[in-house]
């Protein structure tokens, strides 16, 4: 595990945080609860983006995604014809691939169906740890789960409800991102933060 300087003083991070582009996003994003719908709704969009990817990847394209999906406006992407997919396909600049293209369209048509009927998508997805962030205390990289009972429910309940590339495993990575978890390592500064 990496020491890190903030402020002078070395600090411990979680494992996967070593530099670059992955160390600025576990310090000021990881594990931050998230409650903007739209923010909520790109974090879905780009973990079912990374499936069978690194997160790193996703990480350097994501400035482009919000270029080319309308800043993940779920109304703008939910009217997307086959010409916006045509042009998504051509973009090297995102990951061109087909059926997570077509996913984000009929994701952002889902989440507005959740919005119509919760009032917005936080107050639906945030029941799934009781409103609040569930803190563990995992001390190894090996202690952290891929998924959890609650990843496990949530998956379900969005496939119900027409959403797809939101198996339970993206749905925990969903949940830390977004901070329903905390799952920094007890030994990582950002642990006690968050």
């Amino acid at each position: 595990m990496p020491h890190r300087t903030g402020a002078g003083t070395p600090r411990r991070a979680c494992h996967w945080a070593q530099s670059g582009i992955l160390a600025r996003y576990h310090d000021e994003e990881w594990g931050v609860p998230v409650h903007d719908d739209r923010c909520l709704f790109e974090f879905l969009i780009l973990e079912g983006a990374q499936a069978g990817l690194s997160w790193e990847t996703v990480l350097r394209k994501r400035e482009r995604y919000r270029q080319v999906f309308d800043r993940f406006d779920a109304s703008k992407i939910a009217r997307y014809d086959d010409r916006k997919v045509r042009e998504l396909l051509a973009d090297p600049g995102i990951i061109r691939n087909r059926l997570k293209i077509s996913s984000t369209i009929s994701n952002a048509q889902a989440f507005l169906e959740v919005q119509r009927e919760f009032g917005s998508f936080d107050a639906y997805i945030w029941q799934f740890t009781g409103g609040r962030t569930l803190s563990h205390a995992r001390r190894r990289p090996k202690d952290v789960p891929a998924r959890t009972t609650e990843s496990d429910a949530m998956s379900k309940a969005l496939k119900k409800r027409g959403f797809r590339f939101v198996g339970s495993t993206i749905c925990y990575a969903f949940m830390q991102a977004t901070g329903m978890v905390n799952d920094h390592l007890r030994t990582c500064y950002r642990w006690a933060e968050i």
